[in-house]
């Protein structure tokens, strides 16, 4: 004879169901949240299909964190080029653009969203999309004596590895005669390149003037009146493969919205007129 089963404790028929929504609601957040929000070291993985793997680097002017909500004018201006591809974006952040470009070239990312001034060396190795804004390249450093682009002749000055700032260095250094001293940083980005040239860690280091702008309010006492280079157009980077699948249709829409107000609002918001 088949046993029985004891009766359900009454206190236990209301606990059931709502442990019930209480996991589908936790599901629900969780997708929810690796929409919204940086991916964890472990999910580094590109996805497939129609998405766009984005590298996009942790600076001020591509993406921070502010409350609960991500900001940044190169992570709002891909969301829209997204919107407008109507194309999923999966965003690996990344602090070293060394690292970012590496992942470009073995295909683990579609497109590196970061401050990338274009030079005629990097053009060789890469495919610039539309330029996104226009910005420039000056010194960071404490030391009041350095007035003057010929005051960097023996200088140790550090630099985002990979970025193309090392090359603007090289000329200008051929343009003075006389030897400056690269530091290439595989770790930090520009805005911790700026917090340790501000704090004395670092002689000085060269970030783009927007990133030093937005960081110099709290470090009164840095200087950022020598420029390192000119006005330059800033890009995208992706893979020269690309120009046969994504980077047509990138560069198109980066096209439209930039005639749109839109962008004038998105310069606007990020002080970038």
């Amino acid at each position: 004879m088949a046993r029985q089963l004891p009766p359900l404790n009454p206190r236990l028929r209301w606990i059931l169901p709502a442990l019930l929504v209480m996991a589908v609601g936790i599901m629900i957040m969780a997708r929810a949240c690796s929409r919204e929000f940086p991916p964890s070291r472990s999910d580094f993985f590109p996805a497939s299909g129609d998405t766009i793997n984005v590298a996009i680097d942790y600076s001020p002017m591509s993406l921070y964190r502010y409350d609960d909500t991500l900001g940044g004018f190169n992570y709002d201006l891909i969301r829209m080029v997204g919107d407008s591809l109507r194309r999923p974006l999966k965003f690996h952040p990344v602090v070293s653009l060394a690292k970012a470009t590496e992942g470009l070239s073995a295909g683990r990312y579609d497109l590196v969203v970061a401050p990338t001034p274009v030079t005629a060396s990097y053009r060789k190795r890469y495919h610039f999309t539309e330029p996104v804004y226009i910005d420039r390249q000056v010194l960071v450093t404490l030391d009041t004596t350095v007035t003057t682009q010929l005051n960097l002749a023996g200088q140790h000055i550090s630099v985002v590895a990979g970025s193309p700032v090392a090359d603007r260095l090289a000329n200008l250094a051929r343009e003075i005669g006389e030897s400056i001293y690269v530091e290439p940083d595989s770790v930090n980005g520009p805005e911790q390149l700026f917090i340790l040239a501000a704090t004395g860690e670092i002689p000085m280091a060269v970030v783009d003037l927007h990133t030093a702008r937005l960081m110099a309010s709290r470090y009164p006492a840095i200087d950022l009146s020598t420029a390192v280079s000119f006005n330059q157009f800033q890009s995208w980077i992706m893979r020269p493969d690309s120009l046969d699948t994504a980077a047509p249709a990138i560069d198109s829409t980066l096209r439209l919205i930039k005639q749109s107000p839109a962008y004038t609002t998105l310069l606007s918001r990020y002080g970038l007129e």
